[in-house]
């Protein structure tokens, strides 16, 4: 498999909502997921302008010495200025903010990061109202078989009356490697074992590092290795406390911390209207799910995680309301794997199964109590898609391979 020649889903709308425009763009993501790449061919398409790294130890100097160096200054155009993996940079919202308040010529500004680049909000550096946030994803399916990225009701529509644009084998290759680029593409499991163990040390020993200065990176790795056993179910720090032999806040610091740089994140009960709802205990997946060797359901179920909430956030970061993802669990045990809500309203529900093709009865329980628009049940292997309504909306049994084709 060679990586795909067309650009990222998100480079049209940094440069039409946020660049193009005079904001700022902020781009977020896992390490590795192609963030560098995206913002290196935008210079390229784009010709004027120049990209920085933190790793350089020059630029680094000018940025402490004279930050508005930085930009250059070019007769008639409008240069894109990139600044890669600045947030290791001290006081560096603050350095911004002076760059991009006194501008003397117009520049395009694109911050790109592997933690969070929104987690900033307090203080008095501020740049609330300069800049937009996006966060981008690795390859899912759909970005796989070259597709534009659908708008909310567009996605649903194709779900229920398209037909599947997946390349034969490439769902299998995405549940195996995973949609990070270079392992995927590469295709190789002994690459791809390779890159998995480098990308958790950068993470570990270098990221994690830079971010919280924890003197504890060792026991942060046997953290690491007890989280792949626990994906794709509720998570119980209580749990890790005990193995790991540290307090409970240590525990939930070390976690909050993963979750900033992308290795992890959890996905909580939605309760409101739930009679006997779960109230706290979240749902643990990882953003690759390849490390999850031993649990095919878990990594099929972490597979089909990952692409709702790309497009969660896919759809959040372009304007087209705030959609989060959930889950629904009561203590009667019904439970319901995924629910999206738009606008704080629940949308759509997704059962996910890897061969029972037989209609989930916690749907009727939940429909019940809460209106769900669009309920689907995915099952991994082949299986024709099957649509009917009823007074509480649309449902509809489909295979993975249709499902995840017509998601951003």
């Amino acid at each position: 498999m060679k990586p795909l020649e067309h650009k990222r889903y998100l480079t049209a709308y940094l440069q039409e909502l946020a660049l193009n425009r005079g904001k700022m763009a902020f781009l977020s993501g896992p390490r590795q997921a192609g963030k560098t790449t995206l913002a290196k061919h935008l210079l390229k398409t784009l010709r004027h302008g120049h990209y920085y790294n933190w790793d350089d130890i020059e630029f680094r100097r000018l940025w402490a010495k004279s930050p508005k160096k930085t930009i250059p200054v070019l007769p008639g155009e409008t240069p894109l200025v990139i600044y890669d993996e600045i947030h290791k940079a001290a006081r560096w919202k603050g350095t911004l903010k002076g760059i991009y308040d006194t501008l003397e010529t117009p520049a395009q500004i694109l911050v790109t990061g592997s933690a969070r680049l929104n987690v900033y909000r307090k203080g008095g550096d501020s740049l609330l109202g300069r800049y937009l946030h996006f966060r981008l994803h690795p390859f899912s399916l759909g970005e796989m078989a070259g597709k534009l990225a659908p708008d909310p009701e567009m996605a649903v529509q194709n779900i229920l009356k398209a037909k599947s644009q997946a390349k034969s084998g490439d769902l299998e290759s995405l549940i195996q490697f995973g949609g990070f680029p270079e392992p995927l593409f590469e295709g190789r499991e002994d690459l791809a074992s390779i890159w998995r163990r480098g990308r958790l040390e950068k993470i570990v020993r270098e990221d994690l590092r830079d971010l919280s200065r924890l003197p504890e990176l060792s026991q942060v790795e046997m953290l690491v290795a007890l989280l792949e056993e626990k994906a794709g179910g509720v998570l119980s720090v209580e749990s890790l406390r005990q193995d790991l032999d540290v307090a409970h806040t240590t525990v939930q610091r070390w976690l909050n911390y993963l979750n900033q740089l992308y290795y992890c994140y959890q996905i909580r009960p939605y309760s409101r209207s739930v009679p006997r709802s779960l109230k706290k205990e979240g749902k643990l997946y990882l953003w690759d799910w390849s490390e999850i060797e031993n649990n095919p359901g878990a990594r099929f179920e972490n597979v089909i995680a990952g692409h709702l909430l790309k497009a969660s956030h896919f759809w959040t970061d372009i304007g087209k309301g705030v959609f989060d993802l959930f889950y629904l669990r009561n203590r009667d045990k019904n439970e319901i794997d995924f629910l999206i809500t738009k606008n704080k309203k629940p949308w759509v529900a997704v059962e996910v199964k890897s061969q029972d093709t037989a209609w989930s009865p916690s749907f009727q329980v939940f429909r019940k109590q809460i209106h769900i628009p669009h309920c689907f049940q995915v099952v991994k292997v082949a299986h024709p898609t099957k649509v009917w309504h009823d007074e509480f909306g649309t449902c509809a049994i489909l295979d993975a391979n249709h499902f995840l084709t017509h998601l951003p």
